[in-house]
């Protein structure tokens, strides 16, 4: 029993060895960084020592960087112009939209005059031939097309128109007829 207790204390003592070994070795290495930060830090605070200076960068980031500085500004003015050129597209597309609303207007009142007109124009024909000689009126009548004497006759005070009809042959008088009572057969309802 007593060989077993020796070589398991051999063991052991190697390995404080081991351990001992290795933190002389850190604490060396440590000791030789500090000295030579102590012998830095009193060469710095030396009253003879020249302030350090930063070279200059080399010739070719300074060529690499000018050549950078030439791209983005060249960017930029590139920007600025289309952003002008927006700008103008803008205010021309604006004042093209503001002619094209006066044309418009100018558009819609010249149509609504016209469409008064004609209005007009339509309203003194029907009283016209309200006023003709209803037997007159029918040989007129006669003559115009269907739908046309069907366009006249629907407008027309139903005592007029009706004097007109009864003047007509049966044939024309039932062919206008069917076109003023058909007029508004598709018209929706609801």
């Amino acid at each position: 029993m007593s060989g077993k207790r020796r070589s398991g204390r051999g063991t052991l003592f190697i390995v404080a060895m081991l351990l001992a070994c290795s933190g002389a070795l850190r604490l060396g290495s440590g000791i030789g960084v500090a000295m030579a930060r102590t012998d830095t830090t009193a060469e710095d605070t030396a009253p003879d020592a020249a302030p350090m200076e930063c070279a200059m960068p080399p010739l070719a980031v300074s060529e690499a960087l000018s050549l950078r500085e030439g791209r983005v500004v060249a960017q930029e003015a590139a920007v600025q112009d289309k952003l002008a050129a927006i700008a103008l597209a803008d205010e021309a597309i604006t004042q093209r939209m503001a002619e094209m609303q006066t044309l418009e207007d100018k558009l819609r009142a010249t149509v609504a005059l016209a469409d008064g007109a004609a209005e007009a124009d339509i309203e003194r024909l029907i009283a016209v031939y309200q006023a003709m000689k209803p037997k007159d009126a029918a040989a007129l009548f006669e003559t115009m097309a269907p739908e046309f004497a069907a366009g006249f006759l629907g407008r027309m005070q139903p005592e007029a128109a009706g004097a007109i009809l009864s003047g007509m042959s049966s044939e024309a008088a039932y062919g206008i007829s069917v076109i003023v009572a058909g007029r508004n057969a598709n018209a929706p309802t609801e």
